[in-house]
């Protein structure tokens, strides 16, 4: 929303069209009191009455509780806020024009419930249909975003794919042409394979098991290995309860690759990359830390490009089901990334 117009990223356009409102209602109804002060007084409050209802609904009962499917809560909370601000609304005018009739609630009811609480309904119900239909219309877009993404990305794969069959039978030559008892580079390579295996064979699915992108994480981490001494430590821990569920395949690569590109490249102390993963209350936890140097060694900015795709893909993909959070202190790089399994 960084380039939205000034008027809408400050919510200027609402402000404009509430006093539209109060405008013509005050032109409306101001016959029916003794002085416009009191005209101005009593408009006003019916005005900041329907505003508040309006977004306490919009924005606290339609997403905390219709949209999780909370009906009961829904309806319950909508006609309570209703009948309790309708009451209110009329002691105060009451209190206002100084009408002991609008104070005394239980006074001709009928009366009340058809000039108060029934108007209040249907106009906080239209407010309502507009949000519902604002929400529809924003998924539709992101649905065409994502499928665009999704056919980029296709487009992309496509391409990359030129003849894995010779790729792989090449990877296999050289494989045996390194000496038997060079074992390291035998593994690396056989890493390096089972990687590219991975990208071109089994991401076929729009989603891919937990076990095998951690496969791929930990080939990954271990060919990294291999590039670091001893000053460098990697630690990578992951509880068994992270099994037998799906996730986005490749979601989780951007992270890693990060901390290993920007990790601190000290000396005299020990420079580290540790990685934690668990799932705790319906909840898969991905959390991984780098050590890194104040100055910066790295001419990227730490967290460039590769993580904006990612952070824009969980946006895309798990809407309002996930939770990232990226700390990035003076030595330590931290990314805390939650998602609802």
């Amino acid at each position: 929303m960084h380039n939205a117009p000034f008027f809408v990223k400050y919510k200027l356009h609402h402000l404009f069209f509430w006093l539209m409102l109060f405008m013509i209602w005050y032109f409306l109804r101001y016959q029916d009191y003794s002085n416009s002060s009191t005209a101005v007084k009593v408009t006003l409050i019916k005005v900041a009455d329907l505003a508040i209802m309006i977004y306490v609904t919009n924005y606290i009962f339609i997403p905390g509780l219709l949209y999780k499917k909370k009906y009961a809560w829904f309806i319950f909370c909508f006609i309570a806020m209703i009948v309790s601000s309708s009451i209110l609304k009329m002691y105060v005018i009451g209190h206002v024009i100084n009408s002991p009739a609008l104070i005394n609630f239980t006074a001709n009811l009928k009366a009340r419930i058809y000039d108060n609480i029934i108007p209040h309904f249907f106009l906080v119900t239209a407010g309502v249909a507009i949000k519902l239909l604002v929400d529809y219309i924003r998924m539709q877009k992101r649905m065409v975003v994502l499928a665009k993404e999704k056919a980029e990305a296709e487009l992309n794969f496509l391409q990359s794919q030129i003849n894995p069959h010779f790729l792989f039978n090449s990877l296999n030559s050289i494989y045996f042409l390194i000496d038997k008892n060079n074992s390291g580079a035998r593994d690396a390579l056989h890493k390096f394979s089972a990687m590219l295996r991975y990208q071109l064979y089994e991401m076929n699915g729009e989603r891919i098991s937990i076990e095998k992108e951690i496969n791929y994480l930990k080939d990954y981490i271990d060919l990294q290995k291999l590039r670091k001494d001893e000053y460098y430590k990697v630690t990578v821990t992951i509880t068994d309860t992270v099994k037998g569920f799906f996730i986005e395949p490749l979601l989780l690569i951007p992270f890693v690759e990060n901390a290993f590109k920007h990790i601190s490249h000290y000396k005299q102390q020990i420079n580290f990359v540790q990685l934690n993963m668990y799932c705790k209350n319906g909840e898969f936890n991905f959390v991984i830390e780098n050590s890194k140097e104040a100055a910066g060694i790295s001419t990227e900015k730490h967290g460039g490009i590769g993580l904006k795709n990612v952070q824009k893909r969980l946006e895309l993909l798990y809407p309002q089901k996930h939770h990232l959070h990226i700390q990035n202190h003076e030595e330590i790089y931290r990314v805390d990334l939650k998602i609802k399994i």
